[in-house]
């Protein structure tokens, strides 16, 4: 049996380390983490379509240390679906539970942990044969739960046998992220690798991040969309580039202009080395001038002859936006190469104010401007005859960059009337994480339903004084959500925190009811609290903070040490767990949250 990879493709499953250890029971809580609770809402409902609905429960539940509870609730499920799920399915289960079980290892009492990992272990294999040993991700954790345990269960050779299938068997696995664990496992089995102390944390995510280049969502790779007329180059940088062949063969079209001009060198020679025969790039046609479209446009200006830029006629507004951001942030995703400055001398050499058809080569083109989504200068600029929709970043899940004062919801909803109307067999959008997310109109049709819905939610919460903490912690659910595709629970997952954010921000003003706002105090005063006031030892913080981790509540956590790092400046305690919070955090959100994830990573020092 031969589970297709796009379903698991967004899983990103967080395994921590296994606790195989002392036997410290974890304090059960109340969630405070709302990704966890609408994750169990869903998986509850019916067995999942998508198994990365299941893997990313798994995942919540692993990160927030509550392993056991996870085990029980996956075994329920299992029990309560079993004369429904097919073997393949069964064994994503067992698989799943397994790994929990055997990261709680550590809650079992002694004389009960020997026959636990055994009965872990059995459901690994029969797990297997249920799958015939030819799904990826349940040879993966297979292999990974055995590489960690000790010696006299007698699993080294297994363990072996399952993670050499798995590189063999790479073009299965939902992304090459999933090999890291991979080789590092298999380095640690053979006696080389780093120890497991100095990984706390497990990355599967295809992200990349460099501190001179910045952050990029996939490995390099070109693909034809539609073959020898749209390309796709992804993992350049932190943007997509699109290029077009024209009907006629004699002109190239690119989508956006990139990042950097190192970037948009690099992308474009790979292209040219890959497809020498492809014709000269005549026209660069911009879906939105953020710095991640247009900062790259000095290269393409520089070739011969000089293609033509168009953009949307109020480009020079929204630059003005960008020119305004925190350049720490503009860093840290686009790495130290970013100069915002090359900014300041786009110019396009047209403009489009309202819908227009080009003929670029003999190729239809129309452009549709729209005035919601990420920015006021958004551009869909549609292939009709190719059945391509390039739709830039008008449904990022932030509603604009989440360090500006930009988005607009309404204009969201009215672009994806746009988006369903034109119906294309290929929507392709500015990142490759929103192309694979929002991958159909059919599926963003259903989705302005239930982002309509959590407006009204939101906007009713507002005027009643709730405040932004607990509104995100209701677990807002549509009515009718659980009837979707898996596609579109996944999407409103991920859009969910960013919509309550960005209405809350747009709509509650600088006050806010549980009085944030309202006073100036910073981290240092807090910190001060804490260590002047309450009289907090650095032991007694660490503690605190080790503690806090333990239960999951990683940003908690990362607060506490942000406030009172600066009190105990030599403390390595205190810097160890600062950097753990922030790694715990960057794994949490792997799937779920790149921007989340870049920021943490930056606050963590890079991979783990």
């Amino acid at each position: 049996m031969r589970i297709h990879s796009r379903w698991l493709a967004a899983a990103g499953v967080l395994i921590a380390a296994l606790a195989l250890g002392d036997g410290t029971p974890r304090q059960p809580e109340a969630s405070g983490r709302p990704e966890l609770e609408y994750l169990k809402v869903v998986n509850r409902a019916a067995p999942p379509r998508d198994p990365q609905l299941l893997f990313l429960l798994m995942a919540q539940y692993a990160n927030a240390g509550r392993q056991r509870e996870g085990a029980e609730f996956l075994s329920s499920l299992t029990q309560e679906f079993a004369p429904r799920l097919t073997d393949g399915q069964k064994s994503l289960y067992l698989a799943a539970t397994a790994l929990l079980r055997a990261q709680a290892a550590a809650e079992v009492s002694l004389l009960s942990r020997i026959q636990w990992v055994r009965e872990t272990v059995a459901m690994l294999e029969e797990a297997k044969q249920l799958s015939h040993g030819e799904i990826f991700v349940v040879r993966w954790i297979s292999g990974v739960v055995r590489a960690q345990l000790p010696g006299f269960f007698g699993q080294r050779s297994s363990a072996l046998e399952d993670l050499q299938w798995c590189l063999e068997h790479a073009d299965t696995a939902p992304h090459p992220g999933w090999l890291r664990e991979v080789h590092y496992r298999l380095d640690a089995l053979r006696g080389g690798g780093e120890k497991p102390a100095d990984r706390p944390i497990t990355l599967v995510t295809p992200y990349g991040e460099d501190p001179s280049t910045g952050h990029s969502f996939s490995a390099r790779r070109i693909a034809e969309v539609v073959p020898g007329r749209v390309f796709a180059l992804s993992g350049f940088e932190f943007t997509e580039y699109y290029f077009v062949v024209s009907d006629d063969a004699r002109e190239l079209i690119g989508i956006d202009a990139g990042t950097r001009p190192d970037s948009a060198r690099s992308a474009y020679e790979a292209l040219r080395a890959a497809f020498p025969a492809l014709p000269p790039l005549t026209t660069v046609l911009v879906t939105h001038a953020h710095w991640d479209h247009i900062g790259g446009h000095r290269y393409f200006a520089s070739l011969e002859p000089k293609p033509r830029f168009i953009a949307r006629s109020n480009y020079a507004e929204e630059i003005e936006v960008d020119l305004k951001a925190p350049r720490a942030y503009l860093k840290q995703f686009f790495g130290e190469r970013f100069d915002i400055e090359e900014l300041r001398s786009f110019k396009p050499d047209a403009t489009v104010e309202r819908q227009t058809q080009l003929r670029l080569g003999g190729t239809r083109v129309e452009l549709i401007p729209i005035e919601g989504g990420e920015t006021r200068d958004g551009l869909f600029i549609s292939l009709p005859d190719l059945g391509v929709l390039f739709v830039g970043d008008f449904i990022m899940p932030y509603l604009g960059a989440p360090f500006v004062e930009e988005g607009d919801l309404e204009g969201l909803l009215k672009a994806i009337d746009i988006v369903a109307q034109k119906n294309p067999r290929h929507l392709l959008h500015g990142h490759e994480p929103l192309t694979r997310l929002f991958n159909s109109a059919a599926m963003l049709a259903d989705m302005k339903s239930h982002l309509a819905w959590l407006r009204e939610q939101v906007s009713a919460a507002i005027r009643n004084g709730i405040d932004r903490a607990a509104l995100q912690q209701a677990n807002l659910i549509p009515p009718q959500l659980l009837a979707s595709d898996p596609a579109t629970q996944m999407a409103y997952l991920v859009m969910r925190e960013n919509v309550i954010n960005r209405l809350y921000d747009q709509n509650a003003g600088y006050w806010q009811p549980d009085l944030q706002g309202v006073d100036y105090l910073s981290r240092a005063d807090r910190g001060s609290a804490l260590v002047d006031y309450l009289g907090l030892s650095e032991r007694e913080l660490a503690l605190a903070a080790q503690k806090m981790i333990d239960h999951g509540k990683h940003e908690l956590a990362a607060s506490l040490l942000d406030s009172v790092r600066d009190r105990f400046p030599e403390s390595a305690a205190l810097a160890r767990l600062q950097r753990l919070a922030y790694l715990k955090l960057k794994e949490k959100y792997q799937d779920t949250n790149p921007f989340k994830f870049i920021i943490y990573s930056s606050r963590a020092g890079g991979e783990s």
